[in-house]
This record gives structure tokens, sequence and C-alpha cells, in this order.
């Protein structure tokens, strides 16, 4: 059985696309299971050095991002591998579930399910834009519906907001009929482009299939730029907000699509859902019992002796506890 970093083992391989692999893996050191995905020999030919670099860099943000529709990211690593260079992997959370395309193959979901989906997809997306980080593909295979709902996968390939692509004359990334039209001009990934994709979802959601019915990708990304997207079919019930919404996210100019967290409050609103969306304070003010712990010298700092006897003065009675927070 295949190791890789003498700590994840490759257990069967779970998934392949164009850019990777995808392996059920297990980590050795903590002892659970895994998702492990491999750059593909092509992509690691066109990219080169920097690819390896690129991606490192791409899964330090996806890093970052703790939100319960988000599959985690947990490690980054470079394996050898026969005929190749060191190749990069990304060690993410094993999320066990079906993934959206699978359920939209057989046909279009009620529309108060698709919504559901689409406001917790929309909340990943404004947990990552507000760390300065797009996803670049959103689309049904890289949802995964799960017993505790939707998970959003693949953020290991994300990028920050703004970030060239490495390889400008090469394909664009992503599933055509998910990608802005902007895109195709050369325009970097904004948090407007995973918009359009968001809108393609939700409609895809309600109608059963994509916004423009086209015979190939040069006629689809023709349809994005001059035609308006085709009429969604009757949804009794369905609150206009959330039609109006989803046209507007397919809007042509960047400008006029919605926020992620606009998108996520209004669509878990229609449906009487719950989602999680970062709410920046401005200019916060750390409280001064706060204050005071982080500036004390650590145990580690002051011996384990001292430091034992320090930490029983704070905590011998309840007198010593800190004041509690409002917000606890």
């Amino acid at each position: 059985m295949r190791t890789l970093g003498g700590r994840y083992q490759l257990v069967h391989r779970i998934g392949l696309g164009g850019m990777s692999e995808v392996w059920r893996g297990h980590d050795r050191v903590l002892d659970r299971p895994v998702a492990v995905k491999i750059m593909a020999a092509a992509v690691e030919g066109t990219l080169g050095e920097t690819g390896v670099e690129l991606i490192r860099s791409e899964a330090r943000s996806a890093a970052r991002l703790a939100h319960p529709n988000v599959a985690n990211v947990h490690d980054f690593g470079t394996s050898p591998a026969p005929g190749r260079r060191d190749v990069p992997y990304i060690v993410m959370e094993l999320v066990e579930g079906q993934t959206l395309s699978r359920h939209l193959a057989e046909g279009r979901l009620d529309w108060r399910i698709g919504v559901r989906i689409c406001a917790e997809v929309a909340a990943a997306l404004a947990a990552a834009h507000a760390e300065q980080v797009v996803h670049r593909d959103i689309k049904p295979a890289n949802v995964m519906l799960t017993p505790s709902g939707a998970k959003v996968l693949d953020f290991g390939i994300a990028a920050a907001v703004g970030a060239p692509e490495p390889n400008p004359d090469g394909p664009v990334m992503g599933t055509p009929a998910y990608v802005a039209p902007e895109r195709f001009d050369g325009g970097p990934a904004t948090p407007a482009t995973d918009m359009f994709a968001l809108g393609s979802l939700l409609y895809h959601c309600l109608a059963g299939r994509v916004p423009w019915t086209t015979r190939s990708h040069t006629e689809l990304i023709h349809a994005q730029r001059y035609w308006d997207p085709e009429p969604l079919p009757p949804l009794p019930g369905l609150p206009p907000e959330v039609l109006d919404l989803c046209f507007r996210c397919l809007r042509r100019d960047p400008g006029e699509r919605p926020t992620a967290l606009v998108a996520a409050l209004l669509l878990a609103e229609a449906v009487d859902a719950r989602v999680y969306v970062p709410m920046m304070e401005v200019n916060p003010v750390l409280p001064a019992w706060d204050r005071r712990a982080a500036e004390e010298p650590t145990y580690a700092g002051k011996g384990a002796g001292s430091g034992a006897r320090h930490h029983d003065e704070r905590t011998a009675g309840p007198s010593q506890k800190p004041p509690r927070h409002a917000a606890e």
C-alpha cells in the first residue's frame, strides 16, 4: 500500500479528473480517514516547478477556512513518483455522502431542497471571500450532500482574490457551464466569478439543467456573453426574491452580481434555514482581561515548578475566575 510523506496511506482511488486524482487515505499519525488529492502529471508538466509553490500557497489559503459547509484542508506535501519530479498532494477532510451532481442526474430537485443547498454553498463562499479566497470551480460535483448539510469540496485548489492564472495561455480552470464569461477574457478569479457559478448551480437545482443549452463549449461562451438565460419552468411557491437572486448572479457585469453574504441570508430566509456567515467587526477592541492574559509570559517560559504554582494561584477559588463576556 503506497504511503505519502511517511504518513498517509492510499487505500483506494475515489475520483479522477483532468487536474488530479483523489484517494481515500488513512492518516497513520492521527488514525483517521482522509481524502488525498494528487496533482495529475499533465498539470504538473504544464505548471512545472512553479506549480508546486502555487498549489502550496493555495492550500495554505484554503486551510484558513473553518466552516461547517467547507471540507477542511489538513496538510500539504510532495512525494516522489516513478518518472516524475516530486508530486504535490493535498490532504483534506474525507466527506461521506453523495455529490449534488449524482442527485441532479435523476432530475431537478424540489425547489426547497435546492434553495437550502445553495444557501449553505453561499455561506461557505461568504466565509471564503471574507478570507480573500475564491473557489474557482463551484459545480454540482464539488458539493457533497451529507446528513449534516452540504459540504463544498476542492477548496484545496482555490486561489487568492484577484490572483492571475498560473498559465495565462492555457485553458480556463473550471467547468464551462459554471465559469463566468469574464474569465474567458483573461480576467482573474474574484468573488463575483464564484457568484456566477452559484447562480448556475441554483438554476440547475431549480430547472434540472444549466441556464444555457448549447451544443459546444464555443456556443456556450457565446451564449453567456450575448443571450439571456433560458426561463425557468413554473415552480409553485418559489419566492420571487429567489428567482431574482438567481438571475442577478448570472448577470454579465460582475459588479451587478450580489455578494455571497447577501445570497446566503436571502436563500436561507426563503426556506427558514440557518446558515453560518462571517460577521466581521469594525476595529474590534480586545477586552482588558484578554489583553492582560495575552501579555503574560507562558508557563513554559517560567519553568515547570513555578508555572504549576502560578496556575494553582490563579485557579484557587471561584473569585479568581476571569469575568464572563456577554456573548457567552
